[in-house]
């Protein structure tokens, strides 16, 4: 999944390496654990960027 994150994030001009997504990902397990009505938050957000990501990557593919 990171791979897709990162194709999306650099067609935008946005660049982030794997630390950092790691670092991230490690920061919203904290603030599960910490807050756990959090979770569905993040996992809501998780699902609609996820969502968008694949929509993009699907019209990308069907265009060419």
């Amino acid at each position: 999944m990171t791979e897709i994150v990162d194709k999306e994030l650099r067609r935008f001009g946005v660049t982030l390496s794997k630390p950092i997504l790691a670092a991230v990902a490690i920061l919203f397990g904290f603030l599960v654990i910490i807050f756990p009505n959090f979770l569905a938050w993040i996992v809501g957000l998780f699902f609609i960027v996820q969502g968008i990501l694949l929509l993009m990557d699907y019209y990308e593919l069907r265009r060419r």
